[in-house]
This record gives structure tokens, sequence and C-alpha cells, in this order.
């Protein structure tokens, strides 16, 4: 599967993920493809790059260059470093929360509100996320907080600019669903109907903005991919 290279520098190289592929293994012996295996193939250095605390330390480093992440069905901007200074530069700002994350998320309705903030704790239940913290057991509470606005708005169907203020698993997909706005095609959370032409989530991280190594801001954006731009053409 080519992974497009949408920036490089020195010092990192952005991507634009493609929709369906796991970024990286949970374990050596996972059989199936990730980003992690397509970029290591090709850029063998990586192995030296990554968290020492999972990853140098293990036989294999499952995550070479990685510090963030996006779902199997998002696609969009992920930001790799080349080196382990760099690795540790930008994992700090991922935890600092000063990278700035914009995506676009096609939901079912009309939100009330042009814009807002969803305020929402989440708690996890297996592999899935909850806003629902409190039943037969208490759920661990992780703060989470996602901005969004409206972008533009069809007969069942909103447009949505998303930014996530915090980097909790599934946290926009989550978010949108509590505010009754459940992700297009999602599969997960979704709500089982999708637009025609639609053949996987409705998720794209379109911009990522961080400090590079020498101090500047820098801006990575990836386009729409041309599926999902033909289901917004064809809503029109």
């Amino acid at each position: 599967m080519n992974i497009p290279i949408i920036y490089e520098d020195d010092f990192l190289f952005a991507i634009n993920k493609p929709a369906g592929l796991t970024v990286h293994k949970t374990h050596p012996d996972d059989p199936h493809k990730t980003v992690a295996d397509i970029l290591l193939a090709e850029r063998p250095y990586l192995a030296s790059v990554g968290d020492t605390a999972k990853g140098l330390h293990s036989p294999q480093n499952l995550r070479p260059g990685i510090v963030h992440r996006l779902d199997k069905g998002t696609s969009g901007v992920m930001v790799i470093a080349k080196d382990q200074e760099t690795f540790h530069i930008l994992k700090h700002q991922f935890q600092a929360r000063t990278v700035k994350k914009e995506y676009l998320a096609l939901v079912h309705g009309r939100p009330r509100e042009r814009s807002g903030v969803i305020d929402l704790p989440l708690g996890k239940v297996g592999t899935r996320q909850t806003v629902q913290l409190k039943g037969r057991r208490e759920l661990t509470v992780r703060q989470a907080r996602t901005e969004y606005a409206v972008k533009r708005t069809y007969a069942d169907y909103s447009l949505l600019r998303v930014h996530p203020l915090t980097g909790r698993t599934h946290q926009i997909r989550v978010h949108l669903k509590a505010i009754g706005h459940p992700i297009a095609g999602d599969p997960e959370y979704g709500s089982g109907s999708s637009p025609a032409g639609l053949d996987r989530m409705f998720l794209h991280a379109q911009r990522l903005e961080i400090t590079s190594p020498q101090g500047s801001r820098l801006a990575l954006e990836a386009a729409l991919p041309e599926p999902l731009q033909k289901v917004i053409d064809s809503l029109q």
C-alpha cells in the first residue's frame, strides 16, 4: 500500500495515512500489515527511533518513529520522527497539548449550536470508550474536551471542523455520539446508516500544527481523500 509523504525535512516527515490501515502492531506476532511495517521496510533506520520504555528495549520496535496515532478507520496527517532527539521533542509536545489538531467529520443530523466545546470525561469498557461512567461498576475517569464548529449542513448530515483539546482514544467519535451526532460510517459508535457511496468512517485528520526541532511553527495539511470528497459532492 502506498503511503503518501506530504512533507519532509532533516528531522521529521509527515504522511497522509490511508483509512483501513492500523498504525502499529500491538504484539510482534500480529500478522496484519501496519503503517509502521510499511515505513520500516522503506526506511530501516527508523528501527532505532522510538520509546525506550516500550520499543527499543523489546525484541522488536513496534512503533518506529511514531509519536502519535490515528484510528484504523481514520485518514490524514501523521508526523514521524527521523531521530531519537526529534522523537522526544515531538512526544513532549503531544503530552503537553501544544499540538493543534483539526479534523473533518461528517455527522448525522444538525447540531443545535453552530459551535461549541464538548467537555465530557471518558471511561473504558474493554476496548470501547464511553461517557457513561457509572453503572454496575464505576470506571476510571479521564478528562476529555473536544471543540467543534459546523462548516456546512445538508439535508441529513453536517460537516464539522473538530479540534480535540485532549488526546483520548476514540475521543472525537465518542463525544460526537454523546451529543447525538455520530460520525457517518463509524462501525463502532455510529448509527448504522451512511450516505450513498460512503464505505468507511468519515473522519479525516486534515491539519496538524507542531513546533519543529528548530523552533519554528510547522503546519502540516492533508487534502480530503477523493472518496470522501465525492460523498460531499453528492450531498450538495
